[in-house]
Protein backbone atom coordinates (compact mmCIF):
# COMPACT_ATOMS: atom_id res chain seq x y z
CA UNK A 1 0.00 0.00 0.00
CA UNK A 2 1.40 2.99 -0.90
CA UNK A 3 2.14 5.71 2.03
CA UNK A 4 0.57 9.34 2.18
CA UNK A 5 3.65 10.83 1.11
CA UNK A 6 4.46 8.90 -1.62
CA UNK A 7 0.83 9.26 -2.63
CA UNK A 8 1.44 13.14 -1.91
CA UNK A 9 4.38 12.45 -4.07
CA UNK A 10 2.69 10.92 -7.19
CA UNK A 11 -0.44 13.05 -7.38
CA UNK A 12 1.97 16.16 -7.02
CA UNK A 13 4.07 15.16 -10.10
CA UNK A 14 0.39 14.56 -12.22
CA UNK A 15 -0.96 17.72 -11.47
CA UNK A 16 2.76 19.04 -12.24
CA UNK A 17 2.37 17.37 -15.62
CA UNK A 18 -1.22 18.79 -16.27
CA UNK A 19 0.13 22.37 -15.53
CA UNK A 20 3.07 22.12 -17.62
CA UNK A 21 2.69 19.60 -20.50
CA UNK A 22 6.59 20.48 -21.97
CA UNK A 23 7.62 19.24 -18.62
CA UNK A 24 5.57 16.19 -18.81
CA UNK A 25 6.69 15.52 -22.78
CA UNK A 26 10.42 16.07 -21.95
CA UNK A 27 10.25 14.15 -19.02
CA UNK A 28 8.33 11.29 -20.71
CA UNK A 29 5.49 10.86 -18.37
CA UNK A 30 2.90 8.79 -19.69
CA UNK A 31 -0.75 10.30 -19.66
CA UNK A 32 -2.79 12.72 -22.17
CA UNK A 33 -1.75 16.33 -20.69
CA UNK A 34 -1.59 18.42 -23.69
CA UNK A 35 1.48 19.63 -25.80
CA UNK A 36 1.55 23.77 -24.88
CA UNK A 37 2.97 25.18 -21.77
CA UNK A 38 1.59 27.97 -20.74
CA UNK A 39 4.35 30.26 -19.60
CA UNK A 40 1.89 33.54 -18.66
CA UNK A 41 1.48 35.19 -15.17
CA UNK A 42 -1.22 33.36 -14.53
CA UNK A 43 -0.50 30.31 -15.03
CA UNK A 44 3.12 30.71 -13.45
CA UNK A 45 0.95 31.87 -10.39
CA UNK A 46 -0.95 28.48 -10.83
CA UNK A 47 2.26 26.16 -10.74
CA UNK A 48 3.63 28.38 -7.53
CA UNK A 49 0.00 27.85 -6.05
CA UNK A 50 0.42 23.84 -6.11
CA UNK A 51 3.96 24.41 -4.98
CA UNK A 52 3.07 25.74 -1.92
CA UNK A 53 -0.57 23.77 -1.39
CA UNK A 54 1.56 20.81 -2.07
CA UNK A 55 4.07 21.74 1.17
CA UNK A 56 1.17 22.60 3.67
CA UNK A 57 0.02 19.05 2.72
CA UNK A 58 3.06 17.46 3.20
CA UNK A 59 3.92 19.32 6.68
CA UNK A 60 0.72 17.69 8.22
CA UNK A 61 1.30 14.00 7.06
CA UNK A 62 2.92 11.31 9.51
CA UNK A 63 5.75 9.45 8.04
CA UNK A 64 5.51 5.05 8.20
CA UNK A 65 9.62 4.60 8.08
CA UNK A 66 13.26 5.55 6.54
CA UNK A 67 11.58 6.00 2.69
CA UNK A 68 9.26 8.40 3.81
CA UNK A 69 11.91 10.32 5.77
CA UNK A 70 13.82 10.65 2.66
CA UNK A 71 11.10 11.53 0.34
CA UNK A 72 9.78 14.02 3.11
CA UNK A 73 13.14 15.61 3.58
CA UNK A 74 13.88 16.04 -0.32
CA UNK A 75 10.16 17.04 -0.96
CA UNK A 76 10.25 19.68 1.33
CA UNK A 77 13.72 21.20 0.80
CA UNK A 78 12.73 21.16 -2.75
CA UNK A 79 9.86 22.70 -2.86
CA UNK A 80 10.29 25.14 -0.38
CA UNK A 81 13.81 26.71 -2.77
CA UNK A 82 11.07 26.92 -5.22
CA UNK A 83 8.32 28.81 -3.64
CA UNK A 84 10.94 30.73 -1.96
CA UNK A 85 12.25 31.55 -5.48
CA UNK A 86 8.67 32.51 -6.79
CA UNK A 87 8.24 35.32 -3.93
CA UNK A 88 11.26 36.90 -4.78
CA UNK A 89 9.93 37.45 -8.54
CA UNK A 90 12.46 35.25 -9.93
CA UNK A 91 9.93 33.81 -12.18
CA UNK A 92 9.47 37.54 -14.13
CA UNK A 93 13.29 37.06 -15.54
CA UNK A 94 12.39 34.06 -17.65
CA UNK A 95 15.29 34.30 -20.09
CA UNK A 96 18.69 31.85 -19.20
CA UNK A 97 20.97 31.04 -22.08
CA UNK A 98 22.14 28.74 -23.70
CA UNK A 99 20.49 26.61 -20.86
CA UNK A 100 16.74 27.83 -20.61
CA UNK A 101 13.50 27.95 -22.11
CA UNK A 102 14.70 28.52 -25.83
CA UNK A 103 17.06 25.77 -25.40
CA UNK A 104 14.28 23.41 -23.91
CA UNK A 105 11.56 23.86 -26.64
CA UNK A 106 14.33 22.59 -28.99
CA UNK A 107 14.90 19.72 -26.59
CA UNK A 108 11.06 19.11 -26.22
CA UNK A 109 10.90 18.38 -29.95
CA UNK A 110 14.20 16.40 -30.12
CA UNK A 111 13.40 14.22 -27.19
CA UNK A 112 9.62 13.21 -29.37
CA UNK A 113 9.82 9.33 -30.27
CA UNK A 114 9.90 8.88 -33.97
CA UNK A 115 8.16 5.57 -34.91
CA UNK A 116 4.57 5.77 -35.40
CA UNK A 117 2.21 7.75 -37.46
CA UNK A 118 0.81 8.93 -34.15
CA UNK A 119 4.19 9.93 -32.96
CA UNK A 120 4.77 12.08 -35.95
CA UNK A 121 1.56 13.50 -35.11
CA UNK A 122 3.46 14.03 -31.90
CA UNK A 123 6.33 15.87 -33.66
CA UNK A 124 4.10 17.85 -35.43
CA UNK A 125 2.18 19.14 -32.52
CA UNK A 126 5.23 19.92 -30.34
CA UNK A 127 6.15 22.55 -33.07
CA UNK A 128 3.16 23.63 -33.79
CA UNK A 129 3.32 24.61 -29.57
CA UNK A 130 6.26 26.80 -30.14
CA UNK A 131 4.80 29.83 -31.81
CA UNK A 132 2.03 29.71 -28.73
CA UNK A 133 4.63 29.20 -25.90
CA UNK A 134 6.37 31.76 -26.51
CA UNK A 135 3.54 34.52 -26.75
CA UNK A 136 3.20 33.66 -23.55
CA UNK A 137 6.59 33.64 -22.03
CA UNK A 138 6.83 37.26 -23.58
CA UNK A 139 3.50 38.37 -21.13
CA UNK A 140 5.58 37.11 -18.29
CA UNK A 141 8.64 38.78 -19.72
CA UNK A 142 6.96 42.32 -19.97
CA UNK A 143 5.71 41.63 -16.49
CA UNK A 144 9.40 42.12 -15.37
CA UNK A 145 9.64 44.77 -17.27
CA UNK A 146 6.47 46.34 -15.68
CA UNK A 147 8.24 45.82 -11.88
CA UNK A 148 11.42 46.47 -13.21
CA UNK A 149 12.75 42.79 -12.83
CA UNK A 150 14.35 41.96 -15.79
CA UNK A 151 17.61 40.17 -16.56
CA UNK A 152 20.80 41.30 -18.10
CA UNK A 153 21.76 42.83 -21.44
CA UNK A 154 24.30 40.24 -22.11
CA UNK A 155 21.27 37.69 -21.57
CA UNK A 156 18.89 39.78 -23.91
CA UNK A 157 21.59 40.08 -26.63
CA UNK A 158 23.04 36.31 -26.09
CA UNK A 159 19.00 34.93 -26.33
CA UNK A 160 18.51 37.19 -29.58
CA UNK A 161 21.00 35.15 -31.38
CA UNK A 162 19.88 32.07 -30.09
CA UNK A 163 16.72 32.26 -30.83
CA UNK A 164 17.72 33.12 -34.52
CA UNK A 165 19.69 30.72 -34.81
CA UNK A 166 17.15 28.31 -33.93
CA UNK A 167 15.61 29.20 -36.86
CA UNK A 168 18.15 30.06 -39.21
CA UNK A 169 19.54 26.68 -38.52
CA UNK A 170 16.42 25.22 -39.35
CA UNK A 171 17.21 22.97 -36.51
CA UNK A 172 14.11 20.76 -37.34
CA UNK A 173 14.46 20.17 -40.84
CA UNK A 174 16.49 17.27 -40.29
CA UNK A 175 13.22 15.13 -38.57
CA UNK A 176 10.69 16.30 -41.58
CA UNK A 177 13.33 15.33 -44.08
CA UNK A 178 14.12 12.21 -42.53
CA UNK A 179 9.87 11.28 -42.35
CA UNK A 180 9.97 11.69 -46.20
CA UNK A 181 6.58 12.02 -48.01
CA UNK A 182 4.23 10.22 -46.11
CA UNK A 183 1.09 11.53 -45.43
CA UNK A 184 2.28 14.01 -42.26
CA UNK A 185 4.75 15.47 -44.76
CA UNK A 186 2.72 18.82 -45.30
CA UNK A 187 1.61 18.82 -41.70
CA UNK A 188 5.37 18.62 -40.16
CA UNK A 189 6.47 20.95 -43.11
CA UNK A 190 4.32 24.06 -41.77
CA UNK A 191 4.47 23.01 -38.22
CA UNK A 192 8.53 23.42 -38.47
CA UNK A 193 7.89 26.87 -40.61
CA UNK A 194 5.92 27.81 -37.82
CA UNK A 195 8.16 27.35 -35.32
CA UNK A 196 11.18 28.95 -37.00
CA UNK A 197 8.67 32.07 -37.46
CA UNK A 198 8.22 31.98 -33.64
CA UNK A 199 12.22 31.76 -32.39
CA UNK A 200 12.81 34.84 -35.23
CA UNK A 201 9.64 36.32 -33.54
CA UNK A 202 11.06 36.36 -30.28
CA UNK A 203 14.35 37.38 -31.26
CA UNK A 204 12.82 40.58 -32.61
CA UNK A 205 10.85 40.83 -29.27
CA UNK A 206 13.99 40.80 -27.34
CA UNK A 207 16.03 42.94 -29.71
CA UNK A 208 13.67 45.42 -29.54
CA UNK A 209 11.02 45.73 -26.45
CA UNK A 210 12.82 44.02 -24.09
CA UNK A 211 16.37 45.13 -24.60
CA UNK A 212 15.55 48.89 -23.86
CA UNK A 213 14.47 47.92 -20.36
CA UNK A 214 17.49 45.29 -19.39
CA UNK A 215 19.97 45.68 -16.57
CA UNK A 216 23.37 47.03 -17.48
CA UNK A 217 25.27 44.86 -14.55
CA UNK A 218 25.80 41.44 -15.42
CA UNK A 219 26.27 40.18 -11.99
CA UNK A 220 23.26 39.53 -9.88
CA UNK A 221 24.79 40.49 -5.58
CA UNK A 222 24.41 38.65 -3.02
CA UNK A 223 21.11 37.95 -2.22
CA UNK A 224 19.98 36.55 -5.19
CA UNK A 225 23.32 34.97 -5.49
CA UNK A 226 22.38 33.03 -2.38
CA UNK A 227 19.09 32.24 -3.14
CA UNK A 228 19.77 30.60 -6.53
CA UNK A 229 22.88 29.04 -5.03
CA UNK A 230 20.74 27.22 -2.75
CA UNK A 231 18.68 25.93 -5.16
CA UNK A 232 21.42 24.36 -7.35
CA UNK A 233 23.00 22.80 -4.25
CA UNK A 234 20.20 22.19 -2.08
CA UNK A 235 22.62 23.84 0.89
CA UNK A 236 23.23 26.72 2.25
CA UNK A 237 26.44 28.57 0.72
CA UNK A 238 28.97 30.35 2.85
CA UNK A 239 30.34 32.08 -0.65
CA UNK A 240 33.65 33.81 0.63
CA UNK A 241 34.78 30.48 2.24
CA UNK A 242 33.63 28.36 -0.91
CA UNK A 243 35.62 31.55 -3.42
CA UNK A 244 38.99 31.11 -1.13
CA UNK A 245 38.91 27.27 -1.32
CA UNK A 246 38.28 26.90 -5.11
CA UNK A 247 41.26 29.15 -5.26
CA UNK A 248 43.11 26.80 -3.54
CA UNK A 249 41.72 23.81 -4.97
CA UNK A 250 42.66 25.55 -8.76
CA UNK A 251 46.25 26.20 -7.40
CA UNK A 252 46.85 22.35 -6.53
CA UNK A 253 45.03 21.21 -9.66
CA UNK A 254 47.36 23.50 -11.66
CA UNK A 255 50.54 21.60 -9.98
CA UNK A 256 49.34 18.25 -10.79
CA UNK A 257 48.48 19.33 -14.21
CA UNK A 258 52.44 20.53 -14.82
CA UNK A 259 53.43 17.37 -13.14
CA UNK A 260 51.15 15.28 -15.61
CA UNK A 261 52.51 18.13 -19.07
CA UNK A 262 55.77 16.74 -18.13
CA UNK A 263 54.72 12.92 -18.57
CA UNK A 264 53.00 14.27 -21.78
CA UNK A 265 56.19 15.80 -23.23
CA UNK A 266 58.96 15.99 -21.14
CA UNK A 267 60.22 19.45 -21.44
CA UNK A 268 58.09 21.54 -22.66
CA UNK A 269 55.42 23.39 -21.03
CA UNK A 270 51.52 22.91 -19.85
CA UNK A 271 50.64 24.90 -23.56
CA UNK A 272 52.62 22.93 -25.56
CA UNK A 273 51.48 19.76 -24.40
CA UNK A 274 48.14 20.88 -25.10
CA UNK A 275 49.28 21.60 -28.34
CA UNK A 276 50.86 18.24 -29.08
CA UNK A 277 47.96 16.52 -27.88
CA UNK A 278 45.51 18.42 -30.27
CA UNK A 279 47.48 17.93 -33.08
CA UNK A 280 48.33 13.97 -32.32
CA UNK A 281 45.05 12.95 -30.47
CA UNK A 282 42.56 14.00 -32.85
CA UNK A 283 39.84 12.49 -35.05
CA UNK A 284 39.13 14.30 -38.75
CA UNK A 285 35.71 13.37 -39.41
CA UNK A 286 32.14 13.50 -37.10
CA UNK A 287 31.62 10.16 -38.18
CA UNK A 288 34.55 9.22 -36.46
CA UNK A 289 33.98 11.08 -33.79
CA UNK A 290 30.46 9.85 -32.92
CA UNK A 291 31.68 5.93 -33.49
CA UNK A 292 34.73 7.15 -30.66
CA UNK A 293 32.17 8.08 -28.36
CA UNK A 294 29.75 5.18 -28.77
CA UNK A 295 32.74 3.02 -27.94
CA UNK A 296 34.01 4.68 -24.87
CA UNK A 297 30.69 4.58 -23.79
CA UNK A 298 29.69 0.89 -24.25
CA UNK A 299 33.24 -0.12 -23.00
CA UNK A 300 32.56 1.78 -19.44
CA UNK A 301 28.99 -0.04 -19.51
CA UNK A 302 30.55 -3.39 -19.32
CA UNK A 303 33.34 -2.88 -17.04
CA UNK A 304 31.70 -1.35 -14.46
CA UNK A 305 28.86 -3.67 -14.19
CA UNK A 306 29.10 -6.01 -11.58
CA UNK A 307 32.63 -4.94 -10.56
CA UNK A 308 32.05 -1.32 -9.02
CA UNK A 309 28.28 -0.96 -9.86
CA UNK A 310 25.27 -3.21 -10.00
CA UNK A 311 23.76 -1.65 -12.89
CA UNK A 312 19.89 -2.54 -13.83
CA UNK A 313 20.03 -4.44 -17.40
CA UNK A 314 17.74 -2.00 -18.57
CA UNK A 315 20.29 1.12 -18.06
CA UNK A 316 22.62 -0.85 -20.27
CA UNK A 317 21.06 1.02 -23.56
CA UNK A 318 22.59 4.06 -22.97
CA UNK A 319 22.36 6.55 -27.11
CA UNK A 320 24.62 9.11 -28.06
CA UNK A 321 24.09 11.74 -30.04
CA UNK A 322 25.87 14.47 -32.40
CA UNK A 323 24.41 17.89 -32.17
CA UNK A 324 24.52 20.55 -34.82
CA UNK A 325 22.93 24.19 -34.84
CA UNK A 326 23.37 24.66 -30.78
CA UNK A 327 24.10 26.89 -28.25
CA UNK A 328 25.45 25.00 -26.14
CA UNK A 329 29.40 24.79 -25.90
CA UNK A 330 29.37 21.38 -23.65
CA UNK A 331 28.16 17.86 -23.75
CA UNK A 332 25.03 17.32 -21.78
CA UNK A 333 22.56 14.12 -20.61
CA UNK A 334 18.94 13.83 -20.47
CA UNK A 335 17.60 10.88 -18.56
CA UNK A 336 15.26 7.94 -19.53
CA UNK A 337 11.61 8.41 -20.05
CA UNK A 338 9.61 7.40 -16.59
CA UNK A 339 8.78 4.15 -18.37
CA UNK A 340 12.05 3.53 -19.78
CA UNK A 341 10.59 3.23 -23.13
CA UNK A 342 13.45 6.09 -23.93
CA UNK A 343 16.58 5.78 -23.01
CA UNK A 344 19.12 7.90 -21.92
CA UNK A 345 21.23 9.68 -24.17
CA UNK A 346 24.17 12.01 -24.14
CA UNK A 347 24.45 14.76 -26.39
CA UNK A 348 27.57 16.11 -28.28
CA UNK A 349 27.70 19.56 -29.92
CA UNK A 350 29.58 20.11 -33.11
CA UNK A 351 29.96 23.76 -33.05
CA UNK A 352 32.21 24.41 -35.85
CA UNK A 353 34.67 21.99 -35.39
CA UNK A 354 36.28 20.08 -38.19
CA UNK A 355 38.22 18.03 -35.59
CA UNK A 356 37.85 16.18 -32.65
CA UNK A 357 40.59 16.38 -29.69
CA UNK A 358 39.70 13.19 -28.05
CA UNK A 359 42.03 13.05 -25.58
CA UNK A 360 40.22 15.76 -23.58
CA UNK A 361 37.04 14.32 -23.89
CA UNK A 362 37.28 10.94 -22.48
CA UNK A 363 36.76 12.55 -19.33
CA UNK A 364 33.21 13.80 -20.07
CA UNK A 365 32.27 10.36 -21.32
CA UNK A 366 32.65 9.33 -17.97
CA UNK A 367 31.41 12.57 -16.35
CA UNK A 368 27.62 12.53 -18.83
CA UNK A 369 27.48 8.49 -19.26
CA UNK A 370 28.71 5.73 -16.74
CA UNK A 371 29.37 6.26 -13.79
CA UNK A 372 28.38 10.06 -14.16
CA UNK A 373 24.96 11.04 -14.84
CA UNK A 374 23.66 7.93 -16.80
CA UNK A 375 23.92 5.78 -13.64
CA UNK A 376 23.15 8.11 -11.36
CA UNK A 377 19.88 9.54 -12.80
CA UNK A 378 19.05 6.19 -14.55
CA UNK A 379 19.09 4.12 -11.23
CA UNK A 380 16.62 6.55 -9.90
CA UNK A 381 13.90 5.92 -12.69
CA UNK A 382 14.25 2.33 -11.63
CA UNK A 383 14.75 2.24 -8.26
CA UNK A 384 11.41 0.83 -7.76
CA UNK A 385 9.48 1.61 -4.20
CA UNK A 386 12.51 2.72 -2.11
CA UNK A 387 12.05 5.81 -4.01
CA UNK A 388 9.09 8.56 -4.18
CA UNK A 389 8.09 9.65 -8.15
CA UNK A 390 9.07 13.12 -7.16
CA UNK A 391 12.67 12.28 -6.43
CA UNK A 392 12.65 9.63 -9.64
CA UNK A 393 11.18 12.17 -12.23
CA UNK A 394 10.97 16.27 -10.32
CA UNK A 395 13.51 16.43 -7.59
CA UNK A 396 16.78 16.66 -9.25
CA UNK A 397 19.46 19.23 -7.35
CA UNK A 398 22.48 20.30 -9.34
CA UNK A 399 24.83 19.87 -6.54
CA UNK A 400 24.20 16.44 -6.38
CA UNK A 401 24.24 15.69 -10.15
CA UNK A 402 27.16 17.73 -11.22
CA UNK A 403 28.67 16.47 -8.18
CA UNK A 404 28.53 12.67 -8.31
CA UNK A 405 29.30 13.44 -12.02
CA UNK A 406 32.89 14.81 -11.26
CA UNK A 407 33.27 12.21 -8.28
CA UNK A 408 32.77 9.93 -11.35
CA UNK A 409 35.63 11.34 -13.34
CA UNK A 410 37.79 11.09 -9.96
CA UNK A 411 36.83 7.45 -9.55
CA UNK A 412 37.99 6.71 -13.23
CA UNK A 413 41.56 7.93 -12.24
CA UNK A 414 41.48 6.15 -9.27
CA UNK A 415 40.68 2.91 -11.28
CA UNK A 416 43.45 4.23 -13.55
CA UNK A 417 41.42 4.14 -17.02
CA UNK A 418 43.16 7.16 -18.23
CA UNK A 419 45.69 5.13 -19.91
CA UNK A 420 45.87 6.77 -23.43
CA UNK A 421 47.99 9.46 -23.79
CA UNK A 422 47.15 12.97 -22.06
CA UNK A 423 43.75 11.78 -21.11
CA UNK A 424 44.58 12.05 -17.76
CA UNK A 425 45.29 15.51 -18.47
CA UNK A 426 42.48 15.79 -19.67
CA UNK A 427 40.92 14.52 -16.63
CA UNK A 428 42.92 17.07 -14.88
CA UNK A 429 42.43 20.22 -17.17
CA UNK A 430 38.41 19.57 -16.48
CA UNK A 431 38.66 19.61 -12.96
CA UNK A 432 40.96 22.97 -13.57
CA UNK A 433 37.73 23.92 -15.17
CA UNK A 434 35.53 23.41 -12.76
CA UNK A 435 37.60 25.14 -9.73
CA UNK A 436 37.62 27.91 -12.22
CA UNK A 437 34.02 28.27 -12.56
CA UNK A 438 33.27 28.25 -8.68
CA UNK A 439 35.94 31.32 -8.80
CA UNK A 440 34.50 33.18 -11.80
CA UNK A 441 30.64 32.45 -10.54
CA UNK A 442 31.12 33.36 -7.48
CA UNK A 443 33.21 36.45 -8.18
CA UNK A 444 31.80 37.98 -11.11
CA UNK A 445 27.80 38.01 -9.26
CA UNK A 446 29.24 39.00 -6.22
CA UNK A 447 31.48 41.75 -7.26
CA UNK A 448 34.47 40.03 -4.86
CA UNK A 449 38.16 41.49 -5.31
CA UNK A 450 40.70 38.75 -6.86
CA UNK A 451 43.41 37.94 -4.57
CA UNK A 452 46.44 40.44 -5.14
CA UNK A 453 48.80 37.86 -7.36
CA UNK A 454 45.95 36.89 -9.80
CA UNK A 455 44.72 40.45 -9.90
CA UNK A 456 48.53 40.63 -11.20
CA UNK A 457 47.89 38.28 -14.07
CA UNK A 458 43.72 39.21 -14.74
CA UNK A 459 42.55 42.25 -13.62
CA UNK A 460 41.26 44.06 -10.09
CA UNK A 461 37.76 43.21 -10.04
CA UNK A 462 34.99 40.77 -12.51
CA UNK A 463 33.86 41.79 -15.78
CA UNK A 464 32.95 39.49 -18.75
CA UNK A 465 36.59 40.21 -19.87
CA UNK A 466 38.15 39.34 -16.96
CA UNK A 467 35.68 36.13 -16.71
CA UNK A 468 36.62 34.69 -20.01
CA UNK A 469 40.54 35.50 -19.54
CA UNK A 470 40.53 32.93 -16.31
CA UNK A 471 38.53 30.36 -17.86
CA UNK A 472 40.63 30.15 -20.91
CA UNK A 473 43.83 30.34 -19.15
CA UNK A 474 43.11 28.70 -15.75
CA UNK A 475 40.22 26.61 -16.86
CA UNK A 476 42.21 25.09 -19.76
CA UNK A 477 38.62 25.87 -21.56
CA UNK A 478 38.75 24.34 -25.17
CA UNK A 479 37.91 27.55 -27.79
CA UNK A 480 34.73 26.53 -28.90
CA UNK A 481 33.36 26.40 -25.37
CA UNK A 482 34.78 29.70 -23.76
CA UNK A 483 32.07 32.54 -24.92
CA UNK A 484 29.11 30.45 -24.23
CA UNK A 485 30.50 29.27 -20.91
CA UNK A 486 30.56 32.77 -19.48
CA UNK A 487 27.28 33.72 -21.16
CA UNK A 488 25.94 30.32 -19.05
CA UNK A 489 27.61 31.62 -15.97
CA UNK A 490 25.98 35.05 -16.53
CA UNK A 491 22.44 33.62 -16.47
CA UNK A 492 22.42 30.72 -14.43
CA UNK A 493 23.60 32.15 -11.19
CA UNK A 494 25.02 29.08 -8.58
CA UNK A 495 24.78 26.49 -11.07
CA UNK A 496 28.78 26.74 -12.28
CA UNK A 497 29.77 26.14 -8.72
CA UNK A 498 27.79 22.73 -8.34
CA UNK A 499 30.46 20.23 -9.77
CA UNK A 500 33.34 21.09 -7.76
CA UNK A 501 31.22 21.95 -4.87
CA UNK A 502 28.75 18.92 -5.24
CA UNK A 503 32.24 16.39 -5.74
CA UNK A 504 34.01 18.04 -2.27
CA UNK A 505 30.46 16.95 -0.50
CA UNK A 506 30.98 13.21 -2.32
CA UNK A 507 34.48 12.55 -1.77
CA UNK A 508 33.73 14.08 1.87
CA UNK A 509 30.81 11.42 2.24
CA UNK A 510 32.76 8.53 1.32
CA UNK A 511 35.59 9.27 3.05
CA UNK A 512 33.30 9.72 6.20
CA UNK A 513 32.18 5.91 5.23
CA UNK A 514 35.73 4.54 4.86
CA UNK A 515 36.94 6.03 8.38
CA UNK A 516 33.97 4.49 9.74
CA UNK A 517 34.05 1.00 8.19
CA UNK A 518 38.13 0.47 7.90
CA UNK A 519 38.97 -2.48 6.39
CA UNK A 520 35.26 -3.57 5.39
CA UNK A 521 34.77 -0.76 3.11
CA UNK A 522 33.14 -2.49 0.83
CA UNK A 523 33.04 0.23 -2.82
CA UNK A 524 30.27 -1.51 -4.71
CA UNK A 525 27.95 -1.48 -1.64
CA UNK A 526 28.26 2.15 -0.92
CA UNK A 527 28.02 3.29 -4.76
CA UNK A 528 24.99 1.31 -4.37
CA UNK A 529 23.49 2.50 -1.08
CA UNK A 530 23.99 6.13 -2.70
CA UNK A 531 22.71 5.57 -5.83
CA UNK A 532 19.87 4.17 -4.19
CA UNK A 533 19.28 7.18 -2.29
CA UNK A 534 18.39 8.95 -5.43
CA UNK A 535 18.82 12.93 -5.51
CA UNK A 536 18.98 14.52 -2.03
CA UNK A 537 20.76 18.55 -1.30
CA UNK A 538 24.43 18.96 -0.10
CA UNK A 539 23.42 19.66 3.13
CA UNK A 540 21.76 16.31 4.40
CA UNK A 541 23.87 13.85 2.10
CA UNK A 542 26.53 12.73 4.42
CA UNK A 543 23.65 12.44 7.04
CA UNK A 544 21.76 10.55 4.86
CA UNK A 545 24.12 8.10 3.83
CA UNK A 546 25.20 7.85 7.35
CA UNK A 547 22.08 6.45 7.92
CA UNK A 548 21.90 4.47 5.38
Amino acid sequence: MTSPIFALADEYITSYARLHPMFAGSAGINGDFGVATDFGPEAVAERAALVAGTLAKLDALESTGPADDLARLHMAERLAVEKDLHEAGEWRRALRVPYGLLQNMVSYVELAPRRTENDWRLNAARMRAIPEMLATWRRTMNAGIETGETVALLQVAEGVKQARRSAEARVFDKHVTAYGDGPQAGDLRDAADAAYAAFEAAARYLEETYAPHAQARDGVGEERYLLHARATLGAVLDPHEAYAWAWDELHRIEDEMAAEAEKVLPGAGLAEAIAHLDATQALDTAEDYLAWLTEKHEGALQALGGVHFDIDPRLMDLDVQLVRGSSAGSAYYTGPSEDLSRPGRTWWPVADRERFATWGELTTVFHEGVPGHHLQIGQAKVAGEGLSRFAKIHGSVSGHAEGWALYAERLCDELGWFTEPGTRLGMLKGSALRAARVVIDIGWHLDLPLPAAEAKLHGDRWNFDVALDVLQNRGRIAAHRAYPEIVRYAGWPGQAICYKLGERAWTGARAEAQRAAGDGFDLKDWHTRALNLGPIGLDNLAAVLRDR
